[in-house]
């Protein structure tokens, strides 16, 4: 049968029901059956007599006592039949072999089979429950049979084809693919272009108004939240989704462009939305006009490249101190914005490290972090040395660079005992350290005879080498690694870098330079940002930015205030991009 178009076969149920019959019917039918059985079965195992079964059973009494050999049986005289084998010993009644009595009475063989009814019963209340159980499995069976049946049908409904299947049972394997169909649209009548071109001009429209000093803002719902009130163009065309999927094809291709722009620029998004937005309206006026589409395309990508080499010879370099005017531009006039950008970029220089964080308070704030800085702290609180602060603070400390797990406190001996003499606070950096070894350090640091704390590495992998190695630079100090053939236990002071200050948090570490290692320190920063310009991903462009600024002379951070979320989320936008575009200058 097909199983696309034909009502499901009854299979175990019966193979000759009707068609149309509905299988579930059936298994159900069976099942109410099972339970009258079971019903019949109870009553007359409750006092009913079974007469059929006892004439059977004296018949096959009075032929095995006609045919009976000789042999002697001593039996109890319980009604029950006793289930044991010849040779047995059951409660004292013994079976005996010898030959007193030439046969069992016919009297004594009915005592004896009085049992055998209920022995019987017994029996046919097993299969009715093996009955009860196999129509609850044929009863499910069909059930899903009809219902799996009802999904083909519906499938068939969507345009789904099914190879018909000649069977009487269910296949084992019935698999029908589901697939969202797609629409195909022509340009045959230039109904296609029309449509995409009205989902660019919607996109561009949005985008649009945040153009310009007199730009304004939108105003985006969002799925959870507060919404959001926004002046950035690539968050506008983000949020944009439009309902006819020509339409939306035409807004996503504008959209990719300003997402470009802003991962290239930082900035400059609505301005890439609107000329996009504007060349395809020209060229659509162009291409209806009768002009060869490929020669506009041409044309445009050499016009571009021309254009672009009269805007280089245009453009001059920013002074430092007009990065205040260009970041309060970007910011929408805000000269308290560019002026706190600018200063940031004193601080730790146009390739520094800025970075922007959300503040409790209301109003913005800057603070810059002198030293190198990154995100790993105490491995334990018990080195915590400023209670208020909840911090690990020390003076002229000495550090020593693991570029491996320490397993034993046996291999850190000789460097421990070195700072109990000299009396120098220890600060042990390493890609992880054994419980063993914490807690010896956590213990002799709590007895006051060792300054020290332990920090895991920063990064992982060959990043958390790199790491270490401009940590050792700034410090002065060598990386221990086994692999050229450094062994802990056998290290000493040469190897321990010096740190004007190091404080440690939960979170982070900061660590100070002497200012000794100011060359070492510039030959390595030139070093990365050679790797800076092989660099191929953001990403990697991003960690060696990060790196040069740490090396440098320390992290700037933003705090932004606002005094509710939406403001929050509105001038953290608008200080990001007062940051890329001052960047960019």
């Amino acid at each position: 049968m097909a199983f696309c178009n034909e009502g499901a076969s009854l299979g175990l149920l019966s193979s000759q029901a009707p068609e149309g019959t509905k299988p579930w019917i059936l298994g159900l039918t069976a099942f109410a059956l099972a339970v009258v059985g079971m019903a019949t079965l109870t009553s007359q195992a409750t006092g009913t007599a079974l007469p059929t079964v006892q004439h059977q059973a004296m018949t096959a009494a009075q032929s095995q006592a006609t045919h009976m050999p000789l042999r002697a049986i001593s039996m109890p005289t319980s009604n029950k039949l006793p289930g044991i084998t010849v040779g047995q010993q059951v409660a004292g009644n013994a079976i005996s072999t010898t030959p007193a009595l030439n046969m069992l009475s016919l009297e004594q063989r009915m005592d004896t089979l009085e049992a055998a009814p209920a022995s019987s019963l017994g029996l046919l209340i097993l299969a009715a429950f093996a009955a009860l159980a196999s129509s609850i499995v044929l009863a499910v069976s069909a059930v899903f049979r009809y219902r799996s049946e009802k999904t083909l049908a519906m499938a068939a409904t969507f345009g789904q084809k099914c190879s018909p299947v000649q069977s009487t049972s269910w296949p084992r394997s019935a698999v029908t693919k589901m697939e969202m169909a797609k629409e195909i649209v022509f340009n045959d009548d230039g109904q296609a272009l029309k449509r995409m071109q009205a989902g660019v001009d919607k996109l561009a429209t949005c985008v649009g108004v945040t153009l310009g000093p007199k730009g304004r803002n939108v105003v985006l719902e969002t799925s959870f939240g507060p919404p959001k009130i926004v002046n950035d163009g690539v968050t506008i065309a983000g949020e944009i989704d439009l309902e006819d999927p020509v339409e939306a094809i035409g807004a996503k291709l504008v959209r990719q462009a300003a997402q470009r722009t802003n991962d290239q620029a930082g900035d400059g998004t609505t301005t890439a939305t609107v000329l996009s937005a504007a060349f395809i309206t020209e060229g659509m006026k162009i291409v209806a006009a009768g002009a060869n589409p490929v020669q506009i395309s041409r044309g445009m990508d050499k016009t571009v490249a021309g254009l672009v080499e009269k805007l280089k010879g245009m453009s001059k370099d920013v002074e430092d101190s007009e990065l205040a005017y260009v970041a309060s531009i970007s910011a929408g006039g805000n000269m308290e914005v560019g002026n706190m950008i600018s200063t940031a970029m004193d601080k730790v220089g146009r390739k520094g490290v800025i970075s922007l964080e959300e503040s409790r308070g209301v109003e913005n704030d800057l603070y810059v972090v002198e030293g190198m800085q990154f995100p790993r702290g105490y491995m334990s609180p018990y080195f915590i040395t400023d209670t208020e602060r909840n911090q690990v603070a020390y003076d002229g400390a000495r550090l020593l660079l693991v570029d491996k797990k320490i397993s034993s406190a046996r291999d850190m001996v000789g460097v421990l005992e070195l700072s109990i003499q000299e009396g120098f606070p220890l600060i042990i950096m390493a890609e992880d350290i054994e419980q063993e070894a914490l807690a010896t350090l956590v213990v002799n640091r709590l007895r006051g005879s060792l300054k020290v704390c332990a920090i895991k590495a920063p990064g992982f992998g060959e990043r958390k080498t790199q790491y270490l190695e401009d940590i050792a630079i700034l410090t002065g100090g060598t990386v221990v690694k086994p692999e050229l053939g450094m062994n802990l236990a056998s290290v000493g002071a040469e190897v321990l870098g010096t740190a004007a200050r190091v404080e440690v948090t939960k979170d982070a570490t900061t660590v100070v330079g002497d200012g000794r290692t100011q060359e070492e320190v510039k030959a390595r920063v030139r070093q990365i940002e050679g790797l800076l310009n092989e660099a191929t991903t953001e990403y990697e462009k991003e960690k060696l930015n990060e790196r040069i600024a740490r090396l440098s002379g320390g992290v700037a951070i933003i705090q932004v205030g606002a005094q509710t979320e939406t403001e929050l989320k509105e001038k953290k936008l608008r200080v990001e991009d007062a940051l890329n575009a001052t960047k960019a200058a």
